[in-house]
């Protein structure tokens, strides 16, 4: 009894410390202005006028928004083509140095991101791509692939070779098999990946910041840090906050969804 006591008190504990910040977020973005600085925990009045700032004026939030979904789209996207298609090559095909390549994909996410900035900026200013989704979707690309490479090569290791054997027996090529067996069995492990990749790439501040400098081409991590209070000095965190709670429901909305699919991916693996 004791023990079960600890661990739920445990669960709680870390639970109510990792839902702090985004409560008092959530808190402040409710405030009014004039009681931006209250330390209530709960505030005295409720108001929706940080809300409303963020998507009046000339913050251009709206778009930002819209940057962010097509940049972490398109990168989930892409990451999921390459990644899957590359972590099948390296779990099933026999090929000398493949511990090598497999060595090479970690220590590619290894390179801290702020170390390459200076020559892909260069490299984008040289084509031209300076202000436009690509010079956004590509880094994150890069950063975003040798974790899901070496993810799913691990998952696509534990499927069994007999389902592809059998398929291709009853008349399915080994491309067939993998789309039609391995793929779907592999759900849990590809929407995981996604789930990843979609978070890390909405989040991603750094890259957006250095190579857009148009403000209808900035994502909203990198708006939401150039909002301006009344005055153009002050620090409108009312706003900010209510920014922040408007960019992190799109990631609980994802996560739920996916969590769905991960759990029926799961049992239908389970019954095949």
């Amino acid at each position: 009894m004791a023990r079960r006591v600890l661990s739920v008190v445990g669960v709680v504990a870390v639970v109510a410390y990792c839902l702090a910040p985004f409560y008092w977020m959530v808190v402040s973005a409710f405030r009014r202005p004039q009681d931006q600085f209250d330390d209530s925990p709960v505030p005295s009045r409720w108001s929706t006028e940080n809300l409303t700032a963020v998507f009046s004026g000339g913050n251009g939030f709206g778009r930002a928004l819209l940057n962010s979904l097509v940049v972490a789209g398109c990168t989930t996207a892409l990451t999921l083509l390459i990644g899957t298609s590359t972590a099948y090559a390296l779990a099933r095909l026999d090929f000398r140095f493949k511990n090598a390549v497999l060595g090479l994909v970690v220590a590619a996410s290894m390179f801290p991101g702020i170390s390459q900035l200076v020559p892909l900026l260069k490299l984008f200013t040289d084509l031209n791509w300076i202000n436009s989704y690509q010079a956004m979707v590509l880094p994150s690309l890069g950063f975003a692939l040798p974790l899901s490479v070496w993810l799913l090569t691990a998952f696509f290791r534990q499927l069994p070779f007999e389902l592809e054997q059998a398929a291709m027996v009853d008349g399915c090529t080994r491309g067939q098999a993998f789309r039609k067996i391995i793929v779907p069995l592999a759900a849990p492990g590809v929407f995981t990946t996604a789930i990843l990749t979609f978070i890390a790439t909405w989040n991603e501040f750094l890259i957006a910041l250095s190579m857009v400098n148009r403000k209808e081409m900035q994502t909203a991590t990198v708006a939401i840090s150039k909002f301006t209070g009344v005055s153009g000095f002050d620090q409108p965190f009312g706003t900010q906050m209510a920014a922040g709670v408007v960019v992190t429901v799109p990631l609980i909305a994802v996560v739920l969804v996916f969590q769905r699919r991960i759990v029926a991916g799961l049992t239908a693996g389970g019954v095949k």
